[in-house]
């Protein structure tokens, strides 16, 4: 199969190029290389068997490359919460005007397969639990009171303790910052391409991704990157709130292999509709055990626990993948402490 791999040089992008060409398939790589992603010159997937360095808001060069290739990867997006509600036209336009043009062009070209790089950050919140009054969904938290360090969602009825869970697919979405946005309409976008063009689609929604090549020093970098570089300075790890903020923590070789799998399946998936799947790792870990298990594996020095905080952050969320094993045979095959040491050994890249 030859794959289009929108965003194919960058950090999940590469992995999945390389995760393609080992089972046999035919990588081809569009990427606008942009200055908010790369801050220097990437190094090109040497398994690509063709290289486009196009945007994917560019429909000409879309539709070009779409009339070689049998199935899209759609990893090309401006990630992370950037510096502010001031970026925000630069996510509609990389994500949702870029998904637009690209499903648009799939569209008049006939490429009928899509797998689409979701992500968790459309929940918002996680799972939660309250004892009197079972499932609830706390709203977002007060700048007031991470400002005094209430860092936990209470329950919206009795202003009892909550429990975090595991989310599901069923979960209802509710983005809390721009970038949750963008990634729920790139969904959106994808169902109604869907419904339209009899395609066959799945999104993928990563948990916190992380491994070799993982970007430095860019501010749409994830908290993975930033521990990283700071220890690679020298520095501690700076760790926001109180650092029991839960995330699943997913290799980037594992979501790589996800989406080889879930190309793959697509053949045999209904036409019509869009799929989604959670792609964790199913071993929930603290922001303040992945800061101190990096640095440990690293030899640096321990994480600080700042007690700082982003509004457009939430307390909670990680994954069930049930679904995505019980329907496709994925899972997780990186665990923790091996995938955090060798990240600790491995090199970032420049931007």
């Amino acid at each position: 199969m030859r794959v289009l791999v929108t965003g194919g040089a960058g950090f999940i992008g590469s992995h999945i190029v390389t995760a393609l060409a080992a089972r046999g398939h035919e990588p081809v790589v569009l990427d606008a290389l942009l200055p908010t992603a790369y801050t220097s010159a990437p190094v090109r997937p040497v398994a690509a068997v063709d290289w486009i360095n196009a945007d994917v808001r560019d429909g000409q060069a879309l539709v070009r490359v779409l009339h070689t290739v049998d199935a899209v990867c759609h990893q090309a997006a401006l990630v992370g919460l950037g510096e502010g509600f001031t970026d925000a036209p630069d996510y509609v336009s990389c994500n949702d005007l870029g998904t637009a043009v690209l499903l648009a062009s799939m569209a008049q070209a006939g490429v009928r397969d899509l797998v689409l790089a979701g992500s968790m950050v459309v929940y918002g919140e996680g799972r939660y639990d309250c004892p009197r009054h079972g499932r609830v969904r706390p709203g977002p938290r007060a700048a007031a009171d991470l400002e005094a360090g209430r860092f936990e969602p209470l329950c919206p009825g009795c202003g009892g303790e909550l429990v975090p869970g595991l989310v599901d697919e069923d979960e209802p979405a509710d983005p809390r910052n721009v970038y949750a946005a963008t990634k729920r309409a790139q969904e959106h976008l994808s169902a109604a391409w869907a419904r339209a063009s009899n395609g066959r689609a799945v999104s993928l929604r990563y948990h916190n991704v992380y491994g070799p090549g993982m970007p430095r020093d860019t501010p749409y970098a994830g908290v993975a990157s930033f521990f990283r570089s700071a220890l690679a300075r020298g520095e501690a790890p700076r760790v926001f709130e109180d650092g029991g903020q839960r995330r699943d923590f997913v290799h980037v070789r594992d979501v790589a292999a996800a989406n080889v799998v879930a190309l793959e399946a697509l053949a045999g998936r209904q036409p019509g509709v869009l799929a989604v799947f959670n792609t964790g790792s199913g071993e929930p870990h603290t922001v303040g055990e992945m800061a101190t298990a990096l640095a440990l594996a690293h030899g640096g020095p321990r994480p600080v626990v700042t007690g700082e905080y982003r509004l457009g952050d939430v307390r909670h969320i990680t994954a069930s993948s049930r679904r995505l094993t019980g329907e496709l045979g994925w899972r997780a095959e990186v665990g923790f402490a091996e995938g955090m040491a060798e990240f600790a050994r491995s090199g970032l890249r420049g931007g």
